[in-house]
């Protein structure tokens, strides 16, 4: 795997696993009944005040899908078979609850989604390259460096570069620049870098097919959503853009940091600027993520469709339209992912 190649793939990869958890249904009222196997109904266990959180995240020639308890890798083989990897999920809110407090729970589950979807990419790498010339299974190293190239690309390019064209312009083109017009503008472009930089790798042929499988997965989403029988046939109408979409919460993060970092003076050494953008981000994460809860809970809100319209508009970009074979590898992982919480009818919770 070309160097190159493989650090945008991490990007995109690291980027949808910082962000899987956060594409849900919303809360059930009662029990749901989806079709899991054939003509077979299970119901799903479920309580009026839990989210029945379905996150989705795409990866290399496949779809992770998450439920509460639960969560499954679906992975095309070049073979043409699919290739799974399941296993139960233990929160560590559950044994220290104290991490459930809004705004730290957020940067909990954005970390815990990071970790099980690095995984979850390196499962799917393994798989979709089994078999093919020159193509090996990474090891742990391999996995470690590229994911440190990746990390490295993504601060220069996001945070470092931004920073030094925006003093650079305040130093030569406006000297007057205020606090809050400083961060503006750092935060304008390190918005620009990120949106040509997605643009460009999407036109890269391997990337563009995890954005075919992140469209899939929303297309998959909003069957459950919808109470429908997960097939191929219910989730090929269903649209590619999903208002709670992880894309919507980097929007969020955007906005949200230049109103952060407006706290520190533009007039600090670079170094403190620099060094606060990278120690903030757990908080301006957290911050963003009870935006778009809040924001999932009132859809009928225009104001909150509006703060989602941005992130709808990314999405565009980071989703396509998927083949039915692609349907059909989210459907396998969700249907996988739901068992965890599926318990005879007669047995389900009333809400």
């Amino acid at each position: 795997m070309r160097p190159w190649l493989g650090a945008a793939k991490v990007i995109i990869g690291a980027f949808n696993a910082f962000t899987n958890g956060l594409t849900s249904s919303m809360p059930s009222s009662g029990d749901r009944k989806v079709a899991l196997s054939g003509d077979r109904k299970v119901a799903l266990s479920t309580d009026k005040n839990v989210d029945m959180l379905i996150g989705g995240q795409a990866v290399i020639e496949g779809v992770m899908m998450r439920s509460l308890t639960g969560y499954s890798v679906a992975v095309r083989q070049p073979d043409g078979g699919v290739s799974i990897r399941k296993d139960k999920l233990t929160s560590i809110t559950q044994k220290y609850p104290f991490l459930k407090f809004p705004v730290l729970r957020g940067s909990v589950v954005l970390i815990q989604s990071l970790i099980l979807g690095v995984r979850a990419l390196n499962y799917s790498a393994s798989v979709a390259s089994a078999g093919e010339e020159g193509e090996q299974e990474m090891s742990n190293w391999a996995i470690a460096a590229t994911l440190l190239m990746s990390i490295v690309l993504g601060v220069g390019l996001f945070i470092l570069a931004p920073l030094g064209l925006t003093n650079l312009l305040r130093a030569y083109v406006w000297p007057a620049m205020g606090n809050f017009a400083y961060n503006a503008v750092d935060g304008v472009l390190r918005a620009v870098f990120f949106f040509v930089y997605i643009a460009s790798i999407s036109m890269m042929e391997d990337i563009r097919r995890v954005f075919q499988y992140h469209g899939a997965e929303h297309k998959t989403v909003y069957t459950f959503e919808a109470n429908q029988d997960l097939t191929v046939e219910n989730a090929r109408g269903k649209s590619t853009l999903h208002p709670r979409c992880g894309t919507s919460f980097l929007m969020f993060v955007m906005a949200i940091s230049i109103l952060v970092f407006s706290l520190i003076p533009s007039s600090a050494h670079f170094a403190i600027k620099f060094g606060a953008r990278v120690v903030l981000i757990p908080l301006i994460a957290g911050l963003a993520y009870e935006v778009i809860r809040f924001s999932a809970r009132h859809l009928d809100s225009a104001a909150c469709r509006m703060l989602i319209t941005p992130g709808l508009w990314l999405q565009r970009i980071t989703t396509k339209e998927p083949d039915d074979k692609q349907l059909e590898i989210a459907i396998i992982a969700l249907k996988e992912a739901l068992l965890y919480d599926a318990v005879e009818p007669e047995q389900a919770a009333v809400a």
